[in-house]
């Protein structure tokens, strides 16, 4: 990857996060922890790497994304708003009365969502799903998972991957987020799905362990994944909950908190001189 992609992924990376602290701080409510820590993958995927297109968000042959963990829809309406599928300013109506950006991903109201989700396990079945229904129809568009490391304490995850590995879906690639905290804590300590990549790899997947926030890696994860036949791919991306935000990262208690005022002036003037450094 060349400086000036790297430097305007960042800088797209950077909007999704200031997109995110808005909605949530809008809202007084959502889950900016594991937003934040998707923030550089998303950027990756729709500004690089998917086949898709904002003006027509149903065009029949685009690839496909699965937000699994769907309560991280700030991270998925952030960088939805930032490709073009509807305005910027909308963020701030996350969670209002007759918003069409609901608390979780809506495919019928919010232009862009391929899936609706939220209960934890059903996105990636839905994605497989998704791959299998294009291998039978003879279609080349790829489909892509976000998963959270404590969805996979689900079993329907598993379920999912058996069948995926034994149907060789390889345009399938799930995308697990593994920044080591849920909702109650520590992985470890409220039921590690460790070894993540042994697991994966005894179901016939394409395991591929990267850091989630350098965008040489993402690169190069993706393309492995699109030449790899015969099995689907899962990438596990070491990652920070909170990404971007100082007093947010490696805290657990962000996983679902919205910031107050002054925490909100703090966030975005953090996000607002990592924005200034990466445009000089």
């Amino acid at each position: 990857m060349d400086c000036k992609t790297k430097k305007e992924l960042k800088i797209t990376a950077c909007k999704i996060r200031m997109g995110i602290i808005e909605a949530v701080h809008s809202a007084k409510s959502g889950h900016p922890g594991g937003s934040l820590s998707i923030s550089d993958v998303l950027a990756y995927l729709y500004f690089k790497e998917m086949n898709i297109d904002p003006k027509n968000p149903k065009m029949e042959n685009r690839d496909r994304m699965v937000l699994s963990k769907g309560h991280c829809s700030p991270g998925l309406y952030s960088v939805l708003a930032n490709r073009g599928y509807f305005p910027v300013e909308d963020l701030k109506t996350f969670r209002k009365l007759d918003s069409y950006l609901e608390g979780h991903p809506d495919m019928k109201g919010t232009p862009g969502v391929d899936m609706s989700s939220g209960s934890l396990g059903q996105g990636i079945s839905v994605a497989t799903g998704m791959a299998l229904a294009a291998k039978l129809d003879g279609d080349a568009f790829r489909v892509y998972s976000i998963m959270g490391d404590g969805e996979l304490e689900e079993g329907q995850v598993w379920e999912a991957a058996m069948f995926a590995g034994a149907k060789k879906l390889d345009t399938l690639c799930a995308i697990i987020d593994n920044n080591n905290l849920q909702i109650d804590g520590c992985l470890a300590d409220v039921n590690s799905p460790d070894p993540i990549d042994k697991k994966f790899e005894a179901f016939n997947w394409n395991v591929i362990k990267i850091n989630g926030h350098c965008f040489s890696e993402i690169e190069d994860a993706f393309n492995k994944a699109r030449e790899t036949k015969g099995m689907p791919t899962a990438i596990i991306m070491n990652t920070t909950k909170g990404k971007g935000v100082s007093f947010m990262e490696n805290k657990a208690a962000w996983h679902g908190s919205a910031p107050n005022d002054e925490q909100y002036e703090i966030a975005m003037a953090e996000l607002n001189s990592a924005m200034e450094e990466l445009n000089k």
